[in-house]
C-alpha cells in the first residue's frame, strides 16, 4: 500500500509540475514573441534610447530581465544595464542563432557562487529540491525583418515562487505518505493479529493431534472461510477420535475373542497332557471340544480378514446376473437341517424373482448371516419369516423372527463389531459378534441399506434394501 501511495504521489507531483511549467512556458514565450515584434523596428533603425526605454517598461510589466542580443550573441541592450557588450552563451540563445528556431524556452538552476552565465539547465522536475537554490526561466524570441533573423530578444524571470509551491506540495505529499503508511501499518498489524490468531490456534491443535490427542477442538468464531475451516477441523477431529476409540475397542474385542478359545484349548490340552490315564471317552470329548474351538478361531479370523479387506477398500464386487429369490431359496435349503433340529418353522414369501446384477457370493453371505442369526436367537419351536418383494428399482428383503427381540438401547449398536446383546448366550451359540457388521458393510458396498426394527419380547425384523442393476 505504501509503495502504491508513493508512486501515485510522485506521479501527481510530476503532473502538477509539468502543467505549471507548460503554462509558464506559454506565457513567457508569448510575451517574448509579442515584444520581439515591437522591438525589431527599433533595433533595426538603431534607436538605442527608444529601445532601452521599451526594455525598461516591459521589464517592469513582465516582472523579469530583458536583453537584446545581436547575431553574435553580444548584449546590445540590457534592462539592468549590467551586461552591455558581453557575450551571453546560453542554449536558448544558441538555438535561435545557430539552429534558426523562432523561439526557445528553458528552466535553469542557479546555485550559490554561480553567476547567471554558468547556470545549469534542467528540463524536468527533480523528485527533491534544495531550497537554497534559485530557479530562473529563459525565454528567447527571434527579432525579424523580412523573415530574416536580425537578433534575439532574451527574457529571464524568477521561478522561485512556482518552485516553492511544488516544494510545499512535495512536503505535504511526504507527510501524507508517512501518515498513510503508519495508519496502514497499524491496521495491518491489527487485522493480521485478528486473522492469524485462529490460524495459530488451529496450528497448535493440529500439532496436538499429531501427538495423538484426538480430543482437541478449536473455538468456532467469526464467519467466512476461517469459520468453515474451524468447523471442518472439529468435524475431522471428532471423527478421528471416534475412529481411534473404535480401533482401540476393536483391538480389545478381537484380542478377547481370540484369547477365549485359546484359553479353553490350553486347559483341555493340559488336562490331556497331565492325565495320561484319562478315560478314552473323556479324551475324545476333550479333543472334540478342542476341534470346535479351532473352528471358532477359524471363523473369527475369517470374519476379521473379511472386515479388514472391506476397510482397506481392496475387496471388489464380482458382479454377475442372478435371481435374488433363488439365492434366498438355496440359503433356506442349506439352513433347513439346523432349523429342523431346533423345531423351528421357516416361512418364505417370494413375490418377485428380483433378477439382479450384483455380487452373488457376497449377497449370499448377507442372506445366510441374517437367516442364521434369526435361527440362533430364536427359541426352539419359533417361527422365522423371510419375505422378498420388488419396489420400483429396489429389492426389499425382510428376515423376521418371534424371538426375545432386541432392547431399544442396543439397536443403534447392533451393527457394531463384536457387539452382542447377550454376550454369554452369543458365545454359547458360537457367534463372533461380527456377522451383522459384515452384513452392514456388504450391503453398503452394493449401495443399499440395512436396518433393524424390534420390540423387546416381540422378536426382531431386519430389512435390507438393494438397488436392482440390470447387467
Amino acid at each position: 500500500m505504501g509503495v502504491s501511495y508513493y508512486a501515485v504521489a510522485t506521479s501527481l507531483i510530476g503532473l502538477v509540475g509539468d502543467y505549471l511549467f507548460e503554462d509558464r512556458k506559454q506565457q513567457d514565450t508569448s510575451a517574448a514573441v509579442q515584444l520581439a515584434g515591437e522591438l525589431s523596428p527599433l533595433y533595426l533603425s538603431v534607436q538605442s534610447t527608444a529601445l532601452q526605454s521599451r526594455l525598461d517598461s516591459a521589464s517592469g510589466e513582465l516582472g523579469g530581465r530583458l536583453m537584446v542580443l545581436d547575431m553574435s550573441g553580444k548584449v546590445q541592450a540590457d534592462s539592468k544595464r549590467e551586461l552591455n557588450g558581453s557575450r551571453l552563451e546560453v542554449p536558448e540563445v544558441a538555438s535561435i542563432l545557430s539552429l534558426g528556431q523562432e523561439t526557445d524556452y528553458g528552466v535553469h538552476l542557479l546555485k550559490e557562487g554561480m553567476d547567471e552565465e554558468s547556470t545549469l539547465s534542467v528540463r524536468r522536475l527533480f523528485p527533491f529540491f534544495d531550497q537554497k537554490e534559485a530557479w530562473i526561466s529563459y525565454a528567447t524570441a527571434a527579432l525579424k525583418h523580412n523573415d530574416h533573423t536580425i537578433g534575439v530578444l532574451f527574457f529571464s524571470a524568477p521561478m522561485q515562487q512556482m518552485m516553492q509551491r511544488l516544494f510545499d506540495l512535495q512536503d505535504r505529499m511526504v507527510l501524507y505518505f508517512l501518515i498513510a503508511a503508519m495508519a496502514a501499518l497499524i491496521i495491518a498489524m491489527v487485522f493480521s493479529r485478528i486473522i492469524t490468531r485462529p490460524i495459530i490456534s488451529l496450528t497448535r491443535s493440529i500439532q496436538r493431534m499429531g501427538r495423538g490427542d484426538f480430543s482437541v477442538r478449536v473455538p468456532v468464531k467469526g464467519s467466512g472461510e476461517l469459520r468453515r475451516l474451524s468447523e471442518t477441523f472439529n468435524t475431522m477431529s471428532e471423527k478421528l477420535e471416534m475412529l481411534d476409540k473404535s480401533r482401540n475397542q476393536f483391538v480389545s474385542n478381537a484380542s478377547h475373542e481370540l484369547k477365549t478359545p485359546l484359553a479353553t484349548m490350553k486347559i483341555l490340552l493340559e488336562s490331556i497332557i497331565y492325565q495320561p490315564d484319562m478315560d478314552a471317552g473323556m479324551r475324545t470329548e476333550f479333543l472334540t471340544d478342542i476341534n470346535k474351538e479351532i473352528d471358532r478361531l477359524n471363523l473369527i479370523i475369517g470374519d476379521l480378514l473379511t472386515l479388514v479387506s472391506m476397510d482397506s477398500k481392496t475387496m471388489r464386487l464380482n458382479r454377475t446376473s442372478f435371481s435374488l429369490a433363488q439365492v434366498v431359496t438355496d440359503t433356506a435349503h442349506r439352513l433347513k437341517l439346523v432349523m429342523d433340529n431346533r423345531h423351528q418353522e421357516l416361512k418364505l414369501q417370494l413375490s418377485d424373482k428380483c433378477d439382479m446384477y450384483a455380487d452373488c457370493a457376497k449377497l449370499t453371505q448377507v442372506i445366510y448371516n441374517l437367516m442364521e442369526n434369526a435361527s440362533k436367537y430364536t427359541q426352539e419351536g419359533g417361527i422365522i419369516r423371510v419375505r422378498l418383494i420388488r419396489s420400483g428399482r429396489d429389492a426389499i428383503l425382510t428376515v423376521s423372527d418371534n424371538g426375545p427381540g432386541i432392547p431399544k438401547e442396543d439397536q443403534s449398536h447392533i451393527f457394531d463389531r463384536f457387539y452382542r446383546v447377550d454376550k454369554a448366550r452369543s458365545r454359547e451359540t458360537g457367534g463372533t459378534g461380527l456377522g451383522l457388521s459384515i452384513v452392514h458393510q456388504m450391503v453398503l458396498m452394493h449401495g443399499g441399506t440395512v436396518s433393524v426394527d424390534s420390540e423387546e419380547g416381540n422378536g426382531a425384523t431386519f430389512t435390507v434394501e438393494l438397488p436392482i442393476h440390470q447387467g
